[in-house]
């Protein structure tokens, strides 16, 4: 059996990359209709990122079963796109800087693998989403798309590229066929 914190940070992440997914659906839409073609693919590849990292947590949880009640951050409002990039920004940046590492100190502490192994992957994502979300609020503030070439990501991890997909996967090691492409 799991450690209880190790499994409440679990549930946690999930809850919170769950809400990712579908918030960054709903501000895709809200940028195509803005014009902004480019933010709204990055959001939708991005949003599949964010389904692999919630699918790894669900997928480390695998012994766990039951009800809980679980407590997962997520930003609201359906604004503008500028204010929904900087929503994301925010996000990305809560997950980069205090949750993701507090979770994966957890683990390691604990030792639970499949744990350290689904916050790693995340983290390491997140830090490039909330770059592009950068890039892309600075475009639109500007009046413009921002310029995105096709987007892969990566189904085991959720690793985020621009162009090609590499050979191996820096972070879990996967193939190239690996990767979801959004052109």
């Amino acid at each position: 059996m799991m450690h209880a914190m190790t499994a409440a940070n679990l549930r946690s992440a999930y809850a919170g990359e769950s809400m990712a997914h579908m918030r960054y659906l709903i501000w895709a839409d809200r940028a195509e209709k803005e014009g902004f073609a480019n933010v709204a693919r990055m959001f939708r590849a991005i949003a599949y990122a964010e389904q692999v990292h919630a699918t790894n947590h669900f997928r480390a949880l695998r012994k766990e079963a039951g009800g809980f009640d679980v407590t997962g951050g997520g930003m609201f409002g359906l604004t503008g796109t500028s204010q929904n990039l900087h929503g994301a920004i925010a996000g990305e940046t809560g997950e980069i800087e205090e949750m993701y590492p507090a979770y994966l100190a957890v683990a390691r502490l604990q030792e639970e693998k499949d744990a350290e192994r689904s916050f790693h992957y995340a983290l390491e994502a997140e830090k490039i989403h909330a770059a592009w979300y950068a890039k892309a609020k600075q475009a639109v503030d500007a009046g413009k798309d921002v310029a995105l070439g096709a987007v892969g990501i990566c189904n085991v991890c959720g690793h985020t590229v621009e162009g090609d997909a590499p050979d191996y996967c820096p972070i879990c090691g996967a193939k190239a066929e690996a990767f979801v492409t959004f052109a």
